[in-house]
This record gives structure tokens, sequence and C-alpha cells, in this order.
């Protein structure tokens, strides 16, 4: 059981903003609300108005601020945070918002953000609790991702400061020489793919996409025919209000089959492993950025200096659904770098899933009585008190974790989850992430890929696997292997509430109760 940690001395907001994509209809509510009040003008008679991206961040503002606070959450019950796409009504309620806070840490969907900052009302504080959560006491861990691919698992990232609020990176491809198409694409959570470059049909603008600084996203690459390629692509600094600035060009080169290696000569060839084509906005600089698995860092490899490999192993047929007809006729030979989460699945380089140690959740609830203090100060006392009594609520739940957890036997303390959301949990209370499971988007896993996730289980002596409500459709493969595997399948809540569990307090004492029970613990 660990030693209480003291509660820092309060600092000074510092609002950090974090962008992305919208809709015509969201744009169109900014104009229909624009005239909703100045800034301070709350949307329930006396009562501040607060709006927050997920219903976990809305219970600690609740917990804080009582009857002086009317809160919505943008994220519903049972929804995901990472892939909710926000509406006009969700828009309405931001526009009457006096604060607004978020997860941060590109925790949420890229849209989502971009209808906070398009329809706040101008001076409305938008505060991503996350990203100071050092400064009252919490902890940020980087994030970690490794599903063992075979081939290389290639994404996109954007690096460097951005000048602007709400300013975001527009990737372009624009031009493409090879023996074949390329296709970019990202398979959504429920299968569809969203095609992000298509050269079948030449290379124009809509070939781009965007991302917020610092982030990082998962897409499958898809080549048609083997040989060497060459992709140009080109950066902008795009403005909420869509002006754009140049932010860096360059190309890569892709090594596609055997027939591919003659053409990367003289280049370093990178073929496992994580790796992201990487465009620093700041410093107008292209690179591919892959792990240093010595030190654990990153390299940046200048991009006319290597060589992506997408070898014979690599080669895979077009998937016979008709959503993929736009990479060939089905059965057609294809060589394809996987997306390998499936889902759209934009995030930075530290775990935003901070709460999942009860003593971050405490350093979340010490940011939230500061900001509502701070928009509020009439109420000042008010949230002290209600940040004080949910404190001890929140110190005992700490223990109430801890030791619940500790009767679990040290060899069971392994977690094999649906997603990555559980290194703060792990980290805290003597875990071990063994795995997060996800198939490969758009086709079935092999025969091999199967076992190895059974092998896995084996090895590990994994007791039981943990799915979670909202994310339970994408973990079929995990289901099925457990189930021949012969382990257990229990719950685990990671992003959001449901129908049975309402609050933070409730959610972290299900985990802790499920995992004891499932693992061999206390329960069990």
């Amino acid at each position: 059981m660990r030693a209480p940690r003291p509660a820092p001395e309060r600092a000074p907001l510092r609002t950090t903003t974090t962008v992305l994509r919208t809709t015509t209809a969201l744009l169109a509510a900014t104009t229909l609300l624009a005239g909703c009040g100045g800034a301070g003008a709350g949307g329930d008679g006396d009562k501040l108005t607060v709006s927050t991206t997920t219903g976990i961040i809305a219970d600690l503002v609740r917990q804080v601020g009582g009857d002086r606070v009317e809160v919505t959450s943008i994220v519903p019950h049972h929804g995901d945070p990472h892939s909710y796409e926000p509406s006009p009504g969700d828009a309405a309620k931001v526009a009457k918002a006096d604060l607004v806070f978020s997860n941060g840490l590109l925790l949420e969907e890229p849209g989502i953000m971009k209808m906070v900052h398009s329809n706040a009302r101008k001076g409305t504080p938008k505060v991503p609790i996350s990203e100071k959560l050092e400064q009252y006491g919490g902890t940020v861990i980087k994030l970690e991702e490794d599903l063992g691919l075979d081939v290389l698992w290639l994404g996109w990232a954007v690096e460097g400061e951005v000048a602007g609020d709400g300013a975001q990176v527009r990737i372009t491809a624009t031009e493409l020489e090879g023996p074949g198409d390329l296709h970019v694409y990202l398979t959504d959570t429920l299968g569809t793919p969203r095609s992000y470059i298509d050269s079948a049909d030449g290379l124009d603008a809509k070939d781009s996409f965007t991302l917020p600084p610092e982030a990082h996203t998962h897409v499958n690459w898809v080549f048609t025919k083997p040989g060497t390629y060459k992709l140009a692509v080109r950066g902008e600094i795009e403005s909420l209000e869509g002006e754009r600035t140049e932010s860096g060009s360059g190309t890569i080169t892709f090594a596609v089959g055997g027939m591919g290696d003659a053409g990367a000569e003289g280049k370093k060839l990178l073929g496992t492993g994580h790796a992201d084509v990487a465009l620093n906005a700041e410093k107008h600089q292209l690179s591919v950025r892959t792990d240093d698995e010595r030190t654990g860092g990153t390299v940046h490899h200048p991009a006319d200096e290597v060589a992506v490999s997408v070898p014979d192993k690599a080669k895979d047929t077009v998937p016979k659904e008709q959503a993929y007809r736009f990479l060939g006729a089905p059965g057609a030979d294809i060589w394809v770098l996987p997306q390998a989460v499936i889902g759209k699945h934009v995030h930075g380089e530290m775990d935003p899933h901070a709460w999942a140690d009860v003593a971050n959740a405490e350093a979340y609830v010490r940011r939230v009585e500061a900001e509502l203090a701070k928009a509020d100060p009439d109420g000042r006392e008010a949230y002290e008190r209600g940040a004080g009594q949910y404190l001890k609520r929140l110190a005992a739940l700490d223990k109430e974790v801890a030791s619940t957890l500790a009767t679990i036997p040290e060899a069971n303390r392994k977690l094999i989850t649906t997603h990555d959301a559980f290194g703060y949990l792990a980290k805290a209370y003597g875990m071990e992430v063994a795995g997060f499971v996800v198939p490969v988007p758009n086709q079935e896993p092999s025969a091999a890929e199967v076992e190895q996730l059974g092998d896995t289980i084996q090895e590990k002596k994994v007791p039981a696997v943990f799915l979670e409500p909202n994310l339970a459709a994408r973990a079929d493969v995990l289901r099925r292997v457990a189930e021949d595997e012969g382990v257990g399948i229990c719950t685990i809540y990671g992003d959001s509430f449901d129908d049975r569990v309402h609050d933070y307090v409730a959610m972290m004492r299900h985990n802790a109760k499920e995992l004891a029970r499932c693992l061999g613990g206390e329960g069990s």
C-alpha cells in the first residue's frame, strides 16, 4: 500500500488547446448560437453551467460543485471518447457553458475538441485537466504500444509547436511514383474503411487529412504491385477559419516485395516495430521516426535517408466485402502494412487515461476545485468544502482498491483488455499489462495469429481476460480465444459509464472487485 501524497500548492491556469475535425452542421450551430450571451452568463439561473467531454469528468465536477453547478457531458454513457462524433445538440450545450473541462492529452476524438473550440463563447475557459496534472499532485506516464506485428506498424504523426487557438495540421499527398497504386485508409470501429489517400484516380486536394499538434494516428497502407514507390507529401497549418500556411514537405520511399529492395539501395530499410511518418510543423521537416529499443526513446530518420520495407510476407488479397472494392477486385494481390488498432485512434505520446489511478483522480479534483472557484469566486468556500469531502472519499477508495488488488496472487496480476487504458491502474496497484487485444482491421485474424494469442494466454497463465462494456463488440477474437483456452471473460470499465455503473467511485470499486474475483483474489 503506498503512502498518501500531499496536496500541492494551487497553480495558475494555463490552458492548452487540442484541435480537431468539425462538420458543416456544427459550424452552422456556431453561427446560430453566437448570440447566446456573454462570458459568465450561466444557462441555469445562478448556477455555473459546465460542459465536460466525458461522463467521468462530469461526475468529478458534480462532486466538487454540488448544487452550485449544472453539468452536462458531451460523450454519453456507453460512449467512447476516442471515437464519439458530436452532434449539433452537443454544440448547443457547449455554447451555453461558462466553463468547459476536457481530459486532454488527446484522449478525445478530434471532432469533439474542434466542436468545443468552434462553439464555446469568447472568453469561456477551456481546461484540459490532465495536461497540468503534475502541478496538482498527479503523475503522467508515457503511452506504450506494442502489438508484436511481424511487419512494420506505420502511422502518421505531427510534431512541433503550432500557433493559433484550435489550429491543426493538414497533410496532403501531392505525387506518387511507383508501379501500382497506393491506398492509405482508416478502418473505423464498425469495420468501415475511410480513405485518406487513394492514387487510383490521381492525387488532388481530397487526398489529405488533418491531425492536431503532437498527435499520432494509425492507418492501413496498401500497395497493388511490388516495386519501389516514392510518395511526396505537403504539410500545412490550418486555422479554425480555414487559412493555411505551409509547414514542410518531403518524400517517403517504400520498398514493396522483393522487387522493391533494388530501388531502395543506399537507404536504410525499416521493416519491423512501430514507426510514424512524422511532419514537424515547427521545423518544416519530414522524417520517419522509430522507437529506440536500447534507450526507449525515439529516433528520427530524415525522409531521404530511409526506405520503408513492405516485404513479401505482407502480401495479402483484397477482401471480398463490397466496402473494400476501392482496393481492387476481390482476391487480387495486395501488399499491406496493417492499421493494427481498430477504429479511429488519434493520440499523443503520453497516456491520457490518468484517472485509472485514484491518486490521479484526487489531482483531477484539485484542478476542478481551482477552476470552479476561478469562474465563480462567490462559491469558493462551497467548492473547497465539496472538494475536501470528496477527497476524503477518494483517499479511502484508494486504500480499498489497493487492498483488494493485493489479495490477487502475484503470479495472476496480469491484464489482457480490450484497449490500452489501464497502464495507470497497473503501475499504481502492482499489476502488469500483459496485452490489449483487438483484431487487425478489414480481415479475420489468421490461424497463426489466433494461435499466438492463445499461446500468450497460456504462457502468461492468465486466469481471465477483461472486456469494456462500451467496446465489447471490438473484442470478438479475444472472447473466442478466451473461450477456447477455458479462461474467464470479465468486465472492466475504462473510459465510460453505463446503465449499471454511474459514477467514478462505483467504477473503481467494481474494477477492483472484478479483477480480484476473476484473477484469484478476494471474492474468487
